[in-house]
């Protein structure tokens, strides 16, 4: 069988991540989003059309042209104009019956083996905020229709974005949406009112919108890849008291007083200094360094990063590479008791978090004694010097990647 792979958005709202690497690379629990979803295909598809435009280049390099046994074809969608422009390009391609997926969300197999039970099928979830999504009403076993995001939603089942269709599908015609693309909901609404169109109900699936969905559906996550984890060598010296779920991957190291609370992810070659506090919601991804006495609960921690001796990261996403001097201090917790905001394209955002710390992307550098205030996110590469209190992102817009904030920048953003 076939599959297409949509995997070509810009990712705004996973910024500032996705500045340095496109969302379906970003990674959790070893592997990166796409990794994922190639992973639990295997065995059920043998060839994937892979739709790319943004860092194309970042993605061919770390999937290569056959995953797992999956061969892999990459299509450049030269223009960003819809998920259904995007599936078109595979017209000529597609032999028969396909898969259809988005590549940033979060799928698992034995919700595809559900969805092949039935042709053709939508995917669909039970959610408890179901306005936010494409809504799903169905009457039975069939889809009755698709109305995207409505404000009295007739149903709690939501559009998860993977579809069990066949290549008859393009033959419909389609006109651009209100906001100017080309939808594939439209090509399933046509769909629908020609035949009859059954819905599969999912258990795992899981959107990652924004950067702190991966934190709110960690355990869930956590869950799913821990069926398959393996036997791995590591190593744990004396007094180390570890309890709950702990998947700890090959040639890691967690040294003498370490305190490491489940469920907890410690990648390969992860080092755990003495006397440290992993708390339960934590990720640490291969190769990252934990000086002595640091303290991270609820976080993900990327690849290759430094978190010095006496520092705390709460409820926070740090990216690739990063550099966390020592006594940096993330506060997670707003005074008022709040959801934590935090601006994406310069519009407040509401977490949905009583706690959330920082996003900070690859790269950066933060000073000895930085404090970051909820919510304020820093880009990659970007500097703090020692004692700075982050008030507000840390953007290009600065104008820094070094050196102080200058003093007329310095100012809280009072409504977030």
């Amino acid at each position: 069988m076939q599959a297409i792979i949509l995997a070509a958005g810009n990712g705004t709202r996973f910024l500032p991540l996705s500045l340095t690497k496109p969302k379906p690379l970003f990674s959790l629990f070893g592997k990166s989003i796409l990794e994922h979803n190639l992973t639990q295909l295997k065995g059920v598809v043998d060839e994937v059309f892979l739709i790319v435009n943004y860092k194309a280049e970042a993605i061919k390099s770390v999937i290569g042209n056959d995953y797992q046994g999956i061969k892999i074809n990459y299509i450049f969608q030269d223009n960003l104009d819809g998920t259904g422009a995007a599936a078109l390009l595979c017209k000529k391609s597609i032999k028969d019956r396909f898969l259809l997926l988005n590549g940033d969300d979060f799928y698992f197999k034995d919700d595809i083996q559900r969805l092949l039970g039935s042709f053709p099928s939508i995917l669909v979830k039970k959610h408890d905020n179901p306005s936010a999504f494409g809504v799903v009403e169905v009457r039975g076993e069939t889809v009755r229709s698709i109305v995207e995001k409505p404000d009295n939603p007739e149903s709690n089942l939501v559009n998860t974005g993977m579809y069990y269709i066949s290549k008859e599908i393009f033959s419909y015609r389609i006109e651009r949406s209100e906001r100017g693309e080309y939808e594939f909901t439209d090509y399933l609404k046509i769909m629908i009112e020609k035949e009859e169109v059954y819905h599969q109900v999912a258990e795992h699936w899981f959107p990652a919108s924004y950067p702190w969905d991966a934190l709110t559906g960690f355990e869930y996550l956590f869950q799913g890849m821990k069926a398959g984890f393996g036997n791995t060598r590591y190593e744990v010296e004396n007094n180390v008291q570890i309890r709950g779920d702990v998947l700890i991957d090959e040639g890691a190291v967690i040294k003498s007083g370490a305190y490491v609370e489940g469920p907890v992810y410690i990648g390969k070659g992860c080092i755990v200094g003495p006397n440290c506090y992993i708390r339960c919601g934590t990720a640490l991804e291969d190769g990252v360094k934990i000086g002595q006495a640091v303290e991270i609960s609820r976080s993900i921690i990327g690849k290759g990063t430094n978190i010095k001796h006496l520092s705390y990261v709460g409820d926070s996403i740090i990216g690739e590479n990063c550099n966390l001097g020592a006594g940096t201090i993330v506060a997670n917790l707003r005074h008022d008791g709040n959801n934590v905001k935090t601006k994406i394209k310069d519009k407040l955002v509401d977490t949905g978090r009583k706690k959330f710390g920082t996003i900070i992307g690859d790269g950066a550098k933060i000073g000895v004694g930085t404090i970051i205030y909820p919510g304020k996110k820093i880009w990659p590469n970007m500097n703090t010097l020692p004692g700075d209190k982050i008030q507000m992102d840390l953007d290009r817009a600065m104008g820094r990647g070094t050196g102080s904030l200058p003093g007329d920048k310095i100012q809280m953003d009072l409504d977030s």
